[in-house]
């Protein structure tokens, strides 16, 4: 496989390579939906109530260390659809997820939760207000339970509070799948999304009504760290998407880029760039997160340290 830095990362490859260098045989099978559902707007942004869906995870002090740059933490995980109020804003942390740890450090929440953003867009007269609440949605390697559980439940708490809309935010590459799900249940139902992400290939491989692909470092769907104008922009870039768009699996590239050079793409989930030691402690570190991940889903919470 072959990397050409103009393009964006192939993720789909990238990672079903390194899951069987890790030793796991065959590699899996991301969702792929041909009928793609499309609801268009029913008023003007200007009018409209916004949600923001997000893979976050409500920061619990006792799960450990789940700050920015923390390691990878499963104890973390939520496994149910919540809603939390927008105001103060809550306490939301990505440590349980698999960002890109090597080129960003999920320090400014402005990156992968744009509330600010958001609620700047009212106070400027761009949306009419966002929803009350933010919402929390499982990333879930089970597309069946994200399709049949995770989904309605999302419906029922964004219509709850009458949303118009609704932005959902990918951070790692299962993320993406999760949100897309989401996406396509949310429109299939009258409500008009927009995925934000940096996953590409799995975002259009699943086939979501809009989304607006940012060529970052995953992590970063919703702009570049400690940069509100970028923020602001790729806001700016999604809620036009909303009325923009025509039809189902429309996408939007952000023109915003990286700081630097474009060789962070080769590092992520790479087992080329991998010796055999880092291979053996990935799959080590692998195993223990789904074992965590286990008592989790049955009900018992992991020891922390």
């Amino acid at each position: 496989m072959s990397d050409d830095l103009t393009q964006p990362i192939r993720y789909l490859e990238r990672i079903a390579a390194y899951y069987q260098a890790l030793g796991y045989g065959e590699p899996y099978r991301f969702a792929r939906i041909d009928d793609v559902p499309f609801a268009p707007m029913a008023k003007p942004l200007s009018e409209a109530r916004i949600a923001l869906v997000t893979t976050a995870a409500p920061f619990r002090p006792e799960l450990g260390d789940q700050g920015p740059g923390a390691a990878y933490n499963a104890a973390a995980k939520f496994f149910e659809v919540y809603a939390v109020p927008a105001e103060p804003p809550p306490d939301l942390r990505i440590s349980h997820i698999a960002y890109d740890r090597k080129h960003t450090s999920a320090e400014d929440s402005g990156t992968w939760l744009p509330l600010a953003a958001l609620k700047n867009a009212a106070r400027e007269g761009s949306i009419g207000s966002p929803s009350p609440r933010v919402y929390g949605f499982p990333t879930n390697r089970s597309q069946r339970t994200s399709i049949d559980k995770d989904a309605p439940a999302l419906l029922d708490l964004v219509r709850g509070d009458r949303a118009d809309a609704a932005l959902l935010v990918a951070n790692c590459p299962v993320c993406h799948q999760s949100v897309a799900l989401a996406a396509r249940h949310l429109e299939a139902s009258g409500l008009p999304t927009v995925v934000l992400g940096c996953a590409k290939d799995i975002v259009e491989h699943v086939g979501v009504p809009r989304f607006l692909f940012s060529d970052f470092p995953l992590g970063n769907a919703a702009g570049r760290p400690h940069d509100s104008a970028s923020q602001r922009e790729t806001l700016a870039l999604a809620l036009g998407l909303l009325e923009s768009a025509t039809g189902p699996r429309t996408t939007a590239h952000s023109p915003l880029v990286w700081p630097g050079d474009s060789s962070w793409k080769l590092d992520y989930s790479n087992a080329a760039r991998m010796s055999p030691g880092e291979i053996a402690e990935a799959r080590r570190k692998f195993d223990a997160g789904r074992a965590t991940a286990r008592q989790l889903r049955r009900g018992n919470p992991p020891a922390t340290g």
